[in-house]
């Protein structure tokens, strides 16, 4: 029955992006930074970009002019922002200029394109082809040329093949996997500084699962997920939501000697965390 609503939900989105009248191609409020390569196309040129890709969400050019397309009615409406406020924070704890990041996730790189044009270096990866596709297209049209590459995230040996980095941006994705605990774990081995995780926990009274991973149990709740078919879903049929607890406890048994959790907010699909994990202490985040 679950897997019916599921269909019946994806299909009335569908439909719903079909009869909305199309957003507007201009008029919006400009990109408060240069956008020379997007400037330089024509609106014809622009309004051919936006309908050759599956499009779900969009930024501007410094003209006010779109760059991509709304998700569905209701969903991805307003342009997206560039630089995220969750970068912003995250250069002014780690400063990126001398160092490079990897993006778990990129999406469709809005926030890849805000890491360029403050990291050294920058390797964005993310499951689904289409959305290496779409990061590399938005990029290039901000000026930008980072490292994109498909990734299966929940596989260790990918992750792995990736190489040493100094700062993971994670926004938006673990509470998507079937198993966090080992994604956590590939990730850790990988991090020389620290990680940016923003993501959906379970309150502690809502795990009411538990899995084992070698030899520990961890309790968690358990998400339908849509997979393959839902841009917004995880790649399987189910995720796992960690408790916030549960999260900091292993970051810092994986070698982060400061974990802070920034913030907390109560979203329409539950209660979400953005923490930061260090590998060393400083005067700054002990006081954080």
């Amino acid at each position: 029955m679950s897997r019916l609503r599921q269909t019946i939900g994806a299909m009335r989105r569908k439909w719903s992006a079909w009869r909305s009248p199309p957003l507007p191609a201009s008029g919006y409020a400009p990109a408060d930074f240069s956008t020379p390569r997007l400037a330089a196309l024509s609106d014809v040129d622009l309004d051919r970009l936006n309908s050759i890709l599956p499009w779900q969400c969009f930024t501007t050019d410094d003209a006010g002019r779109r760059f991509g397309h709304r998700a569905w009615k209701g969903k991805r409406e307003e342009p997206q922002p560039i630089p995220d406020r969750r970068i912003e924070l995250l250069h002014t704890r780690y400063d990126l200029s001398d160092k490079s990041v990897l993006e778990i996730g990129c999406f469709e790189g809005v926030h890849t394109a805000a890491l360029c044009a403050r990291a050294a270096r920058v390797m964005a990866v993310d499951s689904r082809v289409e959305n290496v596709i779409k990061t590399l297209v938005r990029c290039h049209y901000y000026g930008h040329a980072p490292d994109v590459r498909q990734c299966n995230v929940e596989s260790s040996n990918e992750l792995a093949s990736l190489g040493d980095v100094d700062i993971v941006h994670h926004v938006g994705v673990l509470y998507h996997l079937v198993d966090p605990v080992a994604h956590l774990h590939s990730l850790a081995a990988l991090t020389r500084v620290g990680m940016m995780l923003d993501t959906h926990v379970a309150r502690p009274a809502e795990a009411t699962s538990k899995y084992e991973l070698g030899g520990r149990h961890y309790a968690y709740r358990k998400l339908e997920e849509s997979g393959v078919s839902d841009a917004f879903s995880g790649m399987y049929d189910h995720a796992k939501w960690l408790t916030c607890d549960a999260m900091v406890s292993l970051l810092r048994e994986l070698g982060f000697a400061s974990v802070n959790v920034h913030e907390e907010r109560d979203e329409r699909n539950g209660l979400r965390i953005l923490l930061f994990a260090q590998r060393t202490v400083t005067a700054a985040n002990a006081s954080a």
